[in-house]
């Protein structure tokens, strides 16, 4: 065995069987966390390791099955053990969600991402997988008034474009314009244009539910993206939470709701466009957001922990 199989092996196992973090490894063994992605990359290439995806048993069990009977979804739940930390709950959906998106991505697809709390998550939990001729494209801006949003989103469309050594398109405009003007005026610039189209090219999407009042708070809501005033006008008009910053009603609504002319992301009928679309969710306190989001039609699968799914329930 030479040093560099020596590496693979060590890497893979860590990654594969123990669950380790990229960074963590890369600490362990010395290594940067780009060299550890390509390692993991090399040894699935390699056939060093090899990796299926077998149904839940949670997801054939009675509460999968009420949410796919109330939805239509393809539930994917996730045993959380009673208690556990939020931080907990949500590394254990994104650990399910980020091999679900390994598995479901193949060559050449477009593979969209909203950044948000969830997929900084799931970056960690990708398992590496290069791909031919693919693409990450961002699914919605990510400046305000006092960020470029670049750093935060940035780290998780390289997380998604390491993991499939694919292209990443970014999304340079603004979360919410100021103006629908403006927007519409944006929209027609041909850097603009090329990213949309490309969105509405996409093959796979997968995205966070946003919530006005999570207990986990959602990036959009706790860092500038809106003040307070337009908080208190967004929860007076019925909002509960977005998907890809387009905001939503618990029951569904969206089109009627004067922001979203303003909001830069898909909204739902754009996201029906997409063959799947992975919605995950690990906050119980978010129901009320995600019931709007699956009845807005945003999703074919969901990705959820057994609270959070019983919480959904319970609003129905």
């Amino acid at each position: 065995m030479n040093d560099r199989y020596d590496e693979m092996y060590q890497a893979a196992s860590r990654y594969y069987i123990q669950g380790e973090t990229m960074e963590a490894i890369a600490h362990q063994l010395g290594l940067s966390r780009s060299t550890v992605s390509r390692l993991l990359r090399d040894a699935r290439h390699s056939g060093l390791v090899r990796i299926s995806l077998t149904d839940q048993v949670g997801s054939r069990s009675p509460l999968a099955a009420e949410l796919h009977q109330a939805f239509g979804v393809q539930v994917h739940l996730v045993d959380v053990r009673e208690g556990a930390s939020d931080h907990r709950r949500f590394e254990q959906v994104a650990r399910m969600a980020g091999r679900l998106l390994s598995e479901t991505v193949t060559d050449h697809n477009v593979i969209g991402v909203a950044w948000g709390v969830t997929t900084s998550h799931i970056v960690h939990y990708l398992q590496p997988k290069p791909l031919v001729g693919a693409t990450v494209v961002q699914m919605n801006g990510g400046t305000n008034q006092w960020s470029s949003g670049i750093p935060y989103v940035g780290e998780i469309l390289t997380g998604v474009g390491d993991a499939f050594g694919s292209r990443v398109v970014y999304f340079p405009v603004p979360a919410f314009f100021d103006y629908a003007e403006t927007k519409q005026a944006m929209w027609r610039e041909r850097s603009v244009q090329s990213v949309v189209a490309l969105q509405q090219r996409m093959d796979v999407a997968v995205f966070g539910v946003g919530c006005l009042n999570g207990r986990v708070p959602s990036h959009v809501y706790s860092s500038g993206y809106l003040d307070s005033d337009e908080m208190r006008r967004l929860a007076a008009d019925g909002v509960v939470g977005d998907v890809s910053t387009v905001l939503l009603r618990e029951d569904g609504s969206w089109t009627d709701i004067d922001f979203n002319d303003r909001a830069s992301g898909l909204t739902p009928a754009e996201l029906a466009r997409v063959r799947r679309r992975l919605c995950v969710v690990a906050d119980p306190s978010r129901a009320v957001a995600v019931v709007g989001a699956l009845r807005a039609g945003t999703t074919t699968d969901l990705v959820i922990d057994e609270g959070t799914a019983r919480a959904v329930l319970a609003r129905l």
